[in-house]
């Protein structure tokens, strides 16, 4: 049987806070990130890599905003914003990983899969957004754009700044998995969902149709590495290890958690949501369907013994 390993990139792993996001930005962070997952391959493991939009995708509606007021452009939808940056990121993970793979010389194709998902349009998460997206703004930037835009914002849970918040549904199917599973089954690497998948939902029998709306990435890499019966499933971040009592004096670094553990700490708050919150409930998601581990832990970590926090059954 093949041991197939979901990596679920964060957002920053290609656009980091304190950078402005140019193209070598990004090239640059892809190929840091795509080199630590050799140690992944080393160990055996066929791969599978999702990533977030959060940044970008905030950056595309703002470019998109400014093409409407100085050019008279057409308004695009969220869920086009988020096809836009599955495909550009998409490209600078396949580039950047190709780049890897010929200075060590491992001979894979790279797969990007445009990745629709079906959410409900009924979800509550329309009603409250919390999904944080693009740049972060001051507190009286965030005041003034919310007055002249009625967009919502949210301070940072690491005092980074305001950002926009967003509609974010629970995805409940992602299409296309079998070829997903195909493909890595067959040694290929593919890169899906990205940005947790286009969201979509059946506006009449058999008629899809997009929906303002960001997937939760983490939630939709855990229910792909479900669906295709992945070993296990790496959730990446800017930190080594998940905390309680996260950036108080109090703070603890976790080497393990089991996942009724996990549950109750997110039940007491524990974790802020649009931050490790998602996460937590990626793995707790992942662990209950499969029985398998889930960890989370910075790229660097990747296959070392103690890296990261790990989720497990019992």
């Amino acid at each position: 049987m093949k041991k197939i390993a979901v990596v679920a990139f964060g957002g920053n792993a290609l656009l980091r806070s304190d950078q402005k996001g140019t193209i070598q930005d990004q090239e640059r962070n892809a190929f840091e990130t795509c080199e630590k997952l050799l140690v992944l391959i080393n160990l055996g493991y066929d791969l599978v890599l999702t990533h977030g939009n959060g940044p970008q995708v905030g950056n595309i509606l703002l470019a998109n905003s400014a093409g409407n007021q100085v050019h008279g452009l057409p308004d695009m939808p969220l869920d086009v914003a988020v096809a836009y940056s599955q495909g550009f990121i998409g490209y600078v993970i396949e580039q950047q990983l190709r780049n890897v793979f010929n200075a060590h010389e491992i001979d894979k194709d790279i797969i990007t899969i445009i990745t629709q998902v079906m959410v409900n349009k009924d979800d509550p998460a329309f009603q409250n957004p919390t999904k944080p997206i693009g740049p972060f703004y001051s507190k009286e930037e965030a005041e003034k754009i919310s007055l002249e835009t009625g967009w919502k914002f949210k301070e940072d849970p690491r005092k980074r700044g305001w950002r926009k918040l967003v509609a974010s549904p629970k995805p409940r199917s992602i299409n296309n998995v079998k070829s997903i599973e195909r493909l890595v089954r067959d040694g290929q690497i593919v890169i899906a969902a990205g940005g947790g998948g286009i969201p979509v939902y059946h506006a009449a029998e058999h008629h899809l149709k997009g929906i303002d709306a960001v997937i939760d990435k983490d939630l939709a890499s855990a229910l792909l590495a479900s669906q295709i019966g992945a070993y296990k499933l790496f959730v990446l971040t800017d930190v080594p290890k998940v905390c309680l009592n996260y950036n108080t004096p109090q703070e603890k670094a976790l080497d393990r958690m089991t996942m009724a553990e996990a549950q109750q700490y997110l039940d007491e708050g524990q974790f802020a949501e649009g931050s490790m919150g998602p996460k937590i409930r990626a793995a707790i998601r992942f662990v209950k369907s499969t029985g398998r581990d889930a960890i989370i832990t910075e790229t660097k970590r990747l296959g070392i013994d103690d890296g990261g926090t790990r989720i497990t059954i019992v």
